[in-house]
């Protein structure tokens, strides 16, 4: 388990760790028994549950999630107002906003047509979220997100201005339990350390739950180069969602986004897999 204010290096072996650990800048047998499209696309099919129609233009990307946490802290919402661009409107839960943290890893990230390739196609991810809206269309904007993948982080940064980030990162499971460590490369104190599991049967959130509202999310936003918002749509299935539990050792995440989250135990949702494409995404007036 990852202490104080240790990083993993980049240069471990995942063949000298115990268990089933993925390191991010290391190829070795087990990391390559998982560069495979088994991408699902099912999923095309599966719209009935969408909030809007799908783009009637073709999506650009797909990607797998595994093995995601959703940690969220209810917030008052004068804290994030001044974080969010005004093109934005803060998405609010009975009054309340809300702040995400949601570490997972991702095989089977390619554009259309192209199959999955090692280094560039799987790694895991750490994201530092709130829930806005423009319209009746409500999203996520990401304070942050941190990818152990350098070739990831230049391509969002470049083409999309997502606050990206670099770091060494080491995911292991087990069939109880997932252990997670991260730490930027470019920020030692930017730190998320734990480990967590289902404790539940999965199940689907109902539309108007608050486990709904902090999920089923079918687009992003944000501002591009130039200071104008965006969105970028995404698709997938209603999100299989399990009770968790978790142990976080350390969480410095929304410290160095210059948030704050309440003492008390934030609310825990698991997810095994999630698959989904991507569209480019569009101006907004």
């Amino acid at each position: 388990m990852m202490a104080g204010g240790y990083c993993p290096a980049r240069s471990e072996n995942p063949q000298a760790l115990p268990g089933n650990r993925l390191v991010h800048a290391t190829i070795g047998p087990r990391l390559f028994r998982m560069v495979k499209h088994d991408f699902n696309r099912g999923i095309l099919e599966e719209v009935a549950h969408r909030p809007w129609r799908m783009p009637d233009r073709p999506w650009v990307m797909t990607q797998t999630w595994h093995d995601l946490l959703f940690a969220h802290w209810r917030v008052d919402p004068s804290q994030l107002r001044s974080r969010v661009p005004a093109a934005f409107a803060l998405d609010l839960f009975d009054g309340d906003a809300w702040i995400g943290i949601v570490p997972f890893h991702m095989t089977n990230v390619a554009p259309r047509g192209v199959p999955s390739l090692p280094w560039l196609s799987e790694f895991p991810e750490l994201n530092v979220r709130t829930y806005v809206r423009v319209g009746d269309r409500p999203g996520i904007y990401f304070f942050s997100l941190d990818a152990a993948s350098a070739a990831a982080v230049l391509a969002a940064r470049t083409l999309l201005n997502l606050p990206y980030h670099s770091a060494s990162m080491i995911v292991s499971r087990t069939a109880e339990r997932v252990e997670y460590q991260s730490c930027r490369d470019s920020d030692r104190t930017a730190v998320f350390s734990g480990t967590y599991r289902p404790t539940g049967d999965v199940f689907t959130a109902a539309e108007g739950s608050l486990e709904y509202f902090l999920t089923e999310r079918y687009c992003l936003y944000h501002m591009d180069h130039q200071g104008a918002p965006y969105r970028l749509d995404i698709h997938h299935p209603p999100w299989p969602l399990q009770p968790a539990e978790a142990h976080l050792v350390r969480n410095t995440m929304p410290d160095v986004n210059g948030l704050t989250v309440p003492a008390q135990p934030p609310l825990f949702h698991f997810s095994k897999r999630q698959d989904m494409v991507a569209w480019a995404p569009q101006g907004l007036p």
